[in-house]
């Protein structure tokens, strides 16, 4: 490990890297990379040059094509600036492999937060016993989501694999081979790809790295800190949302949820099977080598017949636990530890790999159930009272909890009816195919009351489970109204017998689920994490009081405006008012392949998640907030909710998003299976604003308004009133607040005002856009102020010259986006209105989306 500072290992090691990579690129012999690689540089250097005169980036691509390519007509020139994108596309892979290459080394892959340096310093304070007690009870589950913030089909995503590998090796013939690819591999999906097609996406994931960051982790964890004594806890383990999250997705099927668990299953069994092909040609002793004989055969027809395979689960785990004892007794335990790996690995992952979730709005679980009820009370049966309609919401209540009966979609013609009843009965076919882990939580989103918790619980008896419910109900709060009374519903959950019946089937655990997607899209970015907290604080307590252990899963995005950001700060933040022996939080799009993409990248990042959890633990007396913290974050973020409030209020909000960005184009990228609002209304409410478009068009502004606004309005408050000492004292004592503050900085890092600089003479968009403008110059002095840094993450130095590369690759990609809007805007004034050419403008903002995105990496 070398001992240079991050900053010099980051620059000899990625931007020196980048520099000669591209140089080669920018000189394969194709004509229009060639070509392009030549005036690229010619009209980056016209956009920076541009943007420091104050130009707009209109008047800035008119210089360019006067300056150096003036003989070109308009066609010609629309069609170099596609080509630019196309360019500028690849810089980003070429970035994304040399970044992912160099991650063991500009990284401490054992220092500070990993495994081995929670071991380290358990040891020095003599908490070793402590820290195996906390692992034998603590767990991590990261969940795959398939929300649409991936730009690269999997041609492109298996070229940055292999050019990491090659980039790894110094292979240069190898690179120049890659580029060549990469240059003439298309980016862009022609149709969008279906919920399957988004899950074998993500399984990629499963098999070629998480299988084996998950297995050394484990292995790790076994040997040097319970010294190869068995593990009752599985520590870490797989969420999966692609084909059971149906949430404002109408193209999940019952039928797409089997197929995803049969795909799961088979691919788990296909990556055994090549484990134990490894272990055949090792374990060539006697007594040994036909019985590995057998199980690989055994393995290789399951992976053929997933859901009839006769080898079962315990069965195959017995007798791999059977031939390791003949090893050791027989054998000297030669190989016996690449056995143990294989058993850790079934250990964690089974025959599911990863566990599904089912999820849905409770919107839609209302207008069913009404649905159920109606039909039924009108018929002879007697499921429900005659008089259930009328009965009050706690009658309800009470009369769901004591449900029996059976009903069947058989007598129901409605469509959403039908596949709410066929989705519970997967669930169960599911968890007989695969085991009981396979698929056992149910997420109802927006709940707004128990009632609609207790619903579900009568519609999963009702359906498939009379008896015992082997099943996790997790309602998922979101908006700051939902947070503030999420701990009532939950008391009226725990008081009702059946409801406690169940929990006790359930080992005294109920899941919960916070927002901060929508949470910030609600109240703003500082309100959204602090009412989250205050959330977590309050439904721990009324938990702890009737003995019901609660589990917090978070649903974060990539970016800090979306819970994003350093996260595992976060978790080492949260001190004993919260309860913390599980961490579980969503994972989505380009955070999947940006911190997860690569075996030393997935590896580093759970492990920071594994250690922060437990830091929180061994450390949680020394993170507890005092009263007058309390009370100054809670006036923060009433502060900061005000003005959010007003902002997001004020007439010019929606129109402003609608017809400033790239709002709109963001349904055009065919990224995702999934609508980009929820509801069919040609007309764009905020309520049907889905927070991935919403923050990302922030973020192609250079804007991210979801990351900041609010919190230098709050700050300014005590600034104003000559109390900033005590802000400062709270940054200073609260590592809570710090990772908030630090957070939001990187959010003010990748803005860039001077690009959308013109819209400040807007005649209808001119004041909205000076208010957030000011906005954001009171936060970055305010947050300098607080910290006492010169520039913003100024105590990241390598995290910022890698945003800062990042920004500069997208330079000309941005002004060609703001520059082919002006141009919509303009020609959708003209009384005759010119289809074609607005339709080819619109095709190249939407293309600038993709590098974009990608190159921010944590951007929507």
């Amino acid at each position: 490990m070398s001992l240079q500072p991050k900053l010099i290992r980051f620059n000899q090691n990625v931007l020196a890297k980048y520099q000669i990579y591209n140089s080669i690129f920018m000189t394969l012999p194709f004509d229009t990379v060639n070509k392009t690689g030549v005036l690229l540089p010619l009209f980056h250097e016209t956009c920076k040059q541009g943007f420091e005169e104050g130009e707009n980036p209109t008047a800035i691509v008119d210089t360019f094509f006067k300056k150096y390519q003036s003989g070109r007509k308009k066609t010609s020139r629309v069609n170099l600036l596609f080509q630019f994108i196309q360019y500028i596309e690849r810089q980003v892979v070429l970035f994304d492999a040399i970044e992912d290459a160099a991650f063991p080394i500009v990284n401490h892959m054992e220092g500070i937060g990993t495994l081995r340096g929670l071991k380290e310093s358990a040891k020095a304070e003599n908490k070793l016993a402590i820290l195996k007690k906390y692992l034998e009870e603590f767990k991590v589950r990261i969940v795959l989501t398939a929300h649409p913030t991936q730009f690269y089909p999997g041609s492109v995503l298996g070229i940055i694999t292999d050019l990491t590998l090659a980039i790894k090796q110094n292979d240069l013939l190898a690179i120049n081979d890659l580029l060549a690819q990469l240059g003439k591999t298309p980016f862009f999906k022609q149709n969008k790809p279906t919920p399957y097609d988004e899950a074998v996406s993500l399984i990629w994931y499963l098999e070629n790295v998480f299988y084996y960051a998950y297995g050394n982790i484990y292995d790790y964890i076994q040997q040097n800190i319970f010294h190869h004594e068995p593990i009752h806890n599985d520590i870490i383990n797989i969420g999966f949302w692609p084909g059971g999250d149906r949430d404002g997705n109408p193209f999940v099927t019952p039928a797409i949820t089997l197929k995803v668990a049969y795909r799961l299953k088979q691919t788990i069994l296909k990556n055994y099977y090549r484990d134990i092909r490894k272990l055949k040609r090792k374990l060539t002793f006697k007594g040994v080598e036909e019985r590995i004989t057998i199980l690989e055969t055994k393995l290789y027809s399951s992976t053929i017949t997933v859901n009839t395979s006769t080898l079962l689960l315990n069965d195959f785990i017995q007798e791999l636990e059977d031939i390791k004892a003949i090893i050791v007794k027989e054998h000297q335990s030669l190989y016996v530890s690449e056995i143990n790996s294989l058993i850790n690995k079934i250990h964690l992952f089974g025959y599911h790999f990863a566990i599904l979730d089912i999820r849905q709005d409770s919107s839609i679980h209302d207008k069913v159930f009404d649905k159920i009820v109606l039909q039924y009370c009108n018929s002879k049966n007697n499921i429900f009272p005659k008089n259930y309609q009328q009965l009050s919401v706690k009658e309800q209540f009470i009369a769901l909890s004591t449900i029996k009966g059976r009903i069947s979609e058989a007598t129901f013609k409605d469509e959403d009816v039908i596949k709410t009843i066929k989705t519970i009965k997967a669930i169960k076919e599911i968890q007989l195919s695969n085991g009981p882990k396979s698929i056992h939580r149910y997420i109802i989103s927006n709940t707004h009351s128990s009632l609609q918790v207790m619903q579900l619980f009568a519609m999963l008896k009702l359906v498939a489970f009379e008896n015992e419910l082997p099943l996790d109900i997790c309602p998922l709060f979101e908006t700051v109204a939902d947070l503030e009374h999420a701990h009532l519903i939950m008391e009226e959950l725990y008081t009702n017998t059946n409801y406690q019946n169940h929990l006790k089937n359930r080992n005294h655990k109920q899941t919960i689920m916070l927002g901060f997607s929508d949470g910030t899209k609600d109240g703003g970015y500082l309100m959204a994490n602090w009412a989250i907290f205050r959330a977590k604080e309050r439904l721990t307590e009324i938990s702890r009081k009737y003995n019901i252990t609660v589990i917090f899963f978070d649903g974060r995005g990539g970016p800090p405006a979306r819970g994003g950001g350093k996260t595992h700060q976060f978790y080492a933040s949260l001190g004993p008012t919260i309860e913390a022996k599980e961490v579980q939080l969503t994972i989505q799009g380009q955070t999947i392949s940006s911190n997860f993409g690569t075996l030393d990248s997935s590896q580093f990042n759970i492990e920071q998640l594994i250690s922060s959890g437990i830091y929180n633990r061994l450390h949680a007396t020394q993170l507890s907030l005092s009263s007058e913290e309390i009370e100054l974050l809670d006036h923060l973020a009433v502060l900061s909710y005000t003005a959010y409030t007003s902002f997001k209020n004020h007439p010019k909000f929606i129109p402003y998003l609608e017809r400033m960005s790239t709002l709109k184009y963001y349904a055009k990228t065919n990224i995702g299976s999934r609508p980009s609002k929820r509801g069919k209304s040609k007309q764009l409410n905020f309520s049907d604003l889905r927070a991935i478009p919403f923050v990302g068009s922030w973020s192609q502004l250079k804007q991210n308004v979801p990351g900041f606004f609010g919190v230098g309005t709050a700050l300014k408050f005590y600034e104003d009133n000559g109390e900033f000492n005590k802000v400062k004292k709270l940054y200073k004592n609260s590592n809570f607040f710090k990772t908030l503050i630090d957070n939001s900085m990187m959010a003010l890092s990748k803005s860039f005002f001077d690009l959308t600089k013109y819209m400040a003479d807007d005649k209808e968009f001119g004041e909205f856009w000076n208010i957030i403008y000011t906005e954001y110059v009171t936060t970055q002095s305010l947050l300098l102020k607080l910290s006492n840094f010169k520039v913003l993450m100024e105590n990241e130095p390598a995290a910022k010259a890698s945003i800062a590369i990042r920004e500069s690759i997208v330079l000309p990609l941005l002004t060609i986006q703001q520059y082919a809007l002006k141009k919509i805007q303009e020609l959708e004034k003209n009384k005759e209105k010119n289809k074609d050419e607005i339709a080819v403008y619109e095709k190249l903002v939407t293309r600038s989306l993709f590098g974009n995105i990608n190159a921010s990496r944590n951007s929507a």
